[in-house]
Parts: structure tokens; C-alpha cells; sequence
């Protein structure tokens, strides 16, 4: 894709009200059977549309095919049980009933391929599909079974990789794994976790990027930002590992955030994918401010390797809301190109 600043969202769109209760994560669906099979394509659809409407260049599925950004994945594979629920705490954050890994897991057929492909039918933009990434999988489960976060990890890394090489084949250009962890458990990235996340990425020609943000703006999450005072520094930790990496695209969250800017220097020479649209706040950025945290940010990376972002999910926010955001995104970056391209400031 040869677009200067190619603009993105990070993964989830909000659904339509007829498909799931509005502003609510892992909300239930209100379809079943054929009926939910026809609505999620349908919100899918629009999801692109709206995406293509606002002058999005990447379009994505919106995660309308799924109640969750990790938990639809695993609830495909084998070796887990999600009857036998347990509580644990996520990300250190906050407390939440998840299911447990029982057996050996496996992935006994594709989980998102046939979405894909329908994705694929619907644009003939660069699409992008994001996945959970193998630190934030173990996260969100209790395991009986192999007893070891590091063990775990790297059976899930090779499930990713089957699914990521046929959501390769099914056309999909650039494949996004979901690592919040990242910003945690800072011994475990190290020891394992970037290698684990390679090892979900072996083999592909897609372009790889990994998604590690501060989380949706939900209460437990905001609360959480409150206590990280004023600079947060969390990607001191990850990035040096990820400029080592062989990962292509680094995507991190910043407007409205304390992330300093500078850290961006940190993996230079990869490609990044900044958050220009605050996810935790129904205010609407203006192409100018967006603009302006493209263009603070150029003086760590090259233009020609930033891709204009949101800064996280958009599912919690109320449908025209993230409408107009993502027009701000798009706006904001058109700003940035017309002074590049043109040399005006």
C-alpha cells in the first residue's frame, strides 16, 4: 500500500443495537442460529461501509463476528472448559469469571476464516484482522492443566500461527495480534513473550503488527490509568525487545494518554501505528488535534512508516460517536498529508 499516513482502527467497532445491547462489552447476542449467522454479516458489512464512508484506508471487520476480542477465539479450541468457571484477576486490574484449560488445547477447525473471507468479498482495500495474542489468551483463563503460563503461551502461539496462516490464504494483508499483557507482566515479556508472539508470526508474508494499549475505556481500566501517574512508562520495557523482533508494526496508544512521545525512538526503524483517537472519552477530536499528535510524533518516526490509529477498541462507545471519530482520524490525517506532500505548514 503506497497511501502516505494509511489510516486504521485498532479492531472493534460498536455493534448495532439489533445485534447486541449497545456500549457493553461481551454483551449477548439477541439473534441465534441462522438469524445471528445473517445479522453479524450484515453488521459486518456495515462495519466496512462506515469505515469506507469516514476515508478509512484499512478496513477491518469491526470484531462484529465476535463478543469478545479474546474469549470468541478460545471458545473455538479444545481443552477448554467453559462451564468450569473460576475467578481471576486480569491484568492485575480487575477480577472476572473465566473459564478454565482442562486438557490439551487445540484448534480442531479455523475460527475466523470464513469471516474473513466474507470481509474479503466486501473491499478491494488492504484489509487487517486482529487476534488475541498468546500472553493475553493465558491471561484470560484459569488453568488446571499444563500449570505454567509460559507452556500455555507457546501452545497457543502455534494454534495462532495455523489460524494466521489460513487467515493469510483467505486474503487478509495485515494481521494484528492483541498484547495488553504487554504492559503488565514485564518479566514474562521478556523471558517468553516476544518470542512466543514471533512464534504466532512464523512464516507469514502478511504484514504482523502487535497491538499493546492501556485497554478500552471502561471504569476498570480508567481507574487503573488514574494510579500511573503523570508519565506512563510501561513501553520502556516491551519496545527495546520489539525493535529487536521480527515484527513489522508496532501499534500504541497516545492522544490523551501520559505515554511520552520519545518513546517512539525506542523502535525506530519499525513501522507504527499511532493512537490519535481517545477510545475512554465520548468527545469528538478535531481533525487539528489529531493532526497534531501525528505530526509530535514524526519526530521519532519517518512519515512513510506512520499509520494513523485510534488508540484501542471503539465497542464500548455509542455508534455515532465512533462514526465521527473515525472521520476525525481520517480528517486529521488528511491534514498532515496535504503539508507533507505540499511542504506547507
Amino acid at each position: 500500500m503506497n497511501t502516505l499516513l494509511p489510516t486504521s482502527i485498532v479492531g472493534s467497532l460498536p455493534k448495532p443495537s439489533w445485534l447486541a445491547q449497545p456500549e457493553t462489552l461481551w454483551s449477548p447476542w439477541k439473534l441465534e442460529g441462522d438469524a445471528l449467522v445473517e445479522g453479524t454479516q450484515d453488521a459486518l458489512r456495515i462495519a466496512v461501509q462506515e469505515q469506507r464512508h469516514a476515508g478509512i484506508d484499512i478496513i477491518s471487520d469491526g470484531e462484529q463476528t465476535r463478543q469478545h476480542f479474546v474469549t470468541t477465539f478460545i471458545e473455538h479450541l479444545s481443552g477448554v472448559d467453559f462451564e468450569q468457571r473460576e475467578t481471576v484477576r486480569i491484568r492485575d486490574r480487575y477480577d472476572a469469571s473465566v473459564p478454565t484449560v482442562v486438557g490439551a488445547v487445540s484448534r480442531e477447525e479455523p475460527v475466523f476464516v470464513e469471516d474473513a473471507k466474507f470481509l474479503r468479498q466486501q473491499t478491494d482495500q488492504p484489509i487487517k484482522w486482529a487476534l488475541p495474542g498468546p500472553m493475553t489468551m493465558i491471561d484470560t483463563l484459569y488453568d488446571r492443566h499444563y500449570k505454567s503460563r509460559e507452556k500455555l503461551a507457546w501452545e497457543f502461539a502455534t494454534i495462532l500461527n495455523q489460524e494466521a496462516r489460513e487467515l493469510e490464504a483467505a486474503g487478509v494483508d495485515i494481521i494484528q495480534f492483541d498484547e495488553p499483557s504487554f504492559n503488565v507482566f514485564f518479566d514474562d515479556v521478556q523471558d517468553w513473550g516476544v518470542a512466543a508472539l514471533e512464534r504466532a508470526a512464523e512464516g507469514l508474508r502478511a504484514e504482523i503488527v502487535v497491538h499493546i494499549c492501556y485497554g478500552y475505556g471502561i471504569k476498570a481500566n480508567t481507574d487503573w490509568k488514574a494510579t500511573l501517574g503523570e508519565e506512563w512508562r510501561q513501553y520502556e520495557k516491551s519496545f527495546p525487545l520489539l525493535q529487536r523482533s521480527s515484527i513489522d508494526t508496532i501499534s500504541l496508544e497516545s492522544h490523551h494518554s501520559h505515554v511520552p512521545l520519545d518513546l517512539i525512538e525506542l523502535i525506530r526503524g519499525k513501522k507504527i501505528m499511532l493512537g490519535a483517537i481517545d477510545v475512554a472519552s465520548h468527545s469528538i477530536e478535531t481533525p487539528d488535534e489529531v493532526a497534531d499528535t501525528l505530526r509530535n510524533a514524526l519526530r521519532f518516526v519517518d512519515a512513510d512508516k506512520l499509520v494513523p490509529s485510534t488508540n484501542c477498541g471503539l465497542a464500548p462507545l455509542p455508534r455515532d460517536v465512533a462514526r465521527a471519530k473515525l472521520r476525525a482520524l481520517s480528517a486529521g490525517a488528511d491534514i498532515l498529508r496535504e503539508e507533507l506532500t505540499t511542504g506547507s505548514h
